[in-house]
């Protein structure tokens, strides 16, 4: 391979690697310009709707509290209170978006705690010491609000998370994905000197070794140099372009997560493509993300036609929390918000109120514009007309979910 492929090469996957603490940093930089601290939790003390743009495909089935932690000055402690049965939980992810540890409903029970988070080289002692591979850390919580009804109660929970840590500057500044190759990976080798991957990762840093990121220098490069990084970087847009959050295609019309969706290990692509169309993902053991195969491109659907999504009485979704089927536009870069409508409807699920079951114990879901008629309503997911985005989550997935011997049925038009 010649010294021109190899800087190609470099800058396609170099640009790959960054991408997910490049989001992390703009997500950060996002929360300080609202006036969010580092070490310290911000409330989201409402449910995501069709005006909240701050991170891709957001839930509106869960409260977020999120903190952006610098772990270089000494560990935080945080505190998590009594949940009860109501679901509960704190994902801990490292500066590459993956999930290290998450602490709640699942793993620490329903009785909350007092957790010591300290950096990688940080020497710890006591009880539940959770310890971090990277000095940055991303928290965020998900409270669960089992109804209007039941927001200040699920508020009360948010109120009790907390955190206590130095206080330390926000970091930065730092360039967006969209940003011109030598400010995008000027950010990138900031990013990953204050943030050593692990030694796992050895391979793929020799292999962007030609950027030089540890001390780079766009001006080093030549003309014929700078075409190639420009050409790798432009690979690896449009690979992230046809990607998207699934496995291994689609099955009766839906994705299912790849089993290492929020712990990527090496697949560095796949870590990519979920920082941008899915940023801070849980590993399918706490919940299982599916998406719904429409037939425009991009997976879309036509919100101009209506659907149907029918599940038999004994196949419904088999869970130990809830699930949650959700609609979104889709941005021209590959993210996707909720969308305005007339019932400030954004998600169906277990949950919504008034839900209605047939006669036998099965469950239509109406999807669609135009209203599928005042008796079908309390079911009705209301759509743009245009092409949208399904995604269904299922928290707290049984067995049968996670191991693929149940599947969801298609989507069919009605």
């Amino acid at each position: 391979m010649d010294h021109l492929e190899d800087l190609r090469t470099a800058a396609k996957l170099a640009w790959l690697f960054a991408l997910p603490a490049v989001e992390i940093a703009t997500t950060r930089a996002r929360g300080a310009m609202g006036g969010s601290q580092m070490n310290a939790f911000g409330h989201m003390r409402k449910l995501a709707d069709h005006t909240s743009r701050a991170v891709t495909t957001p839930n509106n089935d869960t409260l977020y509290s999120s903190a952006q932690v610098d772990l270089s000055a000494g560990p935080v402690t945080l505190s998590l209170p009594a949940a009860g049965e109501r679901y509960l939980s704190l994902a801990l992810m490292d500066a590459y978006t993956n999930n290290f540890a998450i602490l709640g409903t699942r793993t620490t029970g329903p009785d909350g705690g007092v957790f010591t988070l300290v950096g990688p080289s940080d020497a710890a002692e006591g009880a539940n010491v959770v310890r971090s591979p990277t000095p940055h850390v991303w928290a965020l919580a998900r409270i669960l609000v089992d109804g209007p009804h039941d927001l200040e109660e699920a508020q009360a929970v948010q109120r009790a998370i907390s955190m206590q840590g130095p206080a330390v500057e926000t970091l930065g500044p730092f360039a967006p994905r969209s940003a011109p190759w030598p400010d995008y990976f000027d950010t990138a080798g900031r990013l990953i000197a204050a943030n050593p991957p692990p030694v796992t990762d050895r391979a793929a840093l020799h292999r962007m070794e030609p950027l030089r990121l540890s001390d780079f220098d766009p001006g080093r490069f030549s003309a014929e140099e700078a075409q190639a990084i420009e050409a790798g970087v432009a690979e690896a847009r449009q690979a992230l372009r046809r990607s998207g959050l699934g496995g291994a295609g689609f099955i009766d019309g839906w994705s299912y997560p790849a089993p290492r969706l929020g712990d990527f290990g090496q697949d560095y692509a796949y870590r990519a493509a979920v920082a941008l169309a899915g940023l801070a993902a849980l590993p399918p053991v706490e919940a299982m993300y599916m998406r719904g195969q429409g037939h425009l491109p991009r997976a879309l659907y036509d919100g101009t036609r209506a659907w149907r999504l029918h599940f038999p009485a004994e196949r419904l979704i088999p869970v130990d929390s809830f699930w949650s089927l959700s609609l979104y536009e889709a941005t021209d870069d590959g993210q996707f918000f909720f969308t305005d409508n007339p019932l400030n409807r954004y998600a169906i699920g277990d949950r919504t109120p008034g839900l209605a079951y047939n006669a036998d114990g099965s469950l239509d879901i109406w999807i669609g514009h135009a209203s599928p008629g005042a008796e079908r309503e309390t079911n009705w997911l209301p759509a743009p007309a245009g092409p949208f985005a399904l995604f269904m989550r299922a928290y707290l997935p049984k067995p049968e979910l996670l191991d693929g011997a149940y599947r969801l049925p298609p989507v069919t038009e009605a």
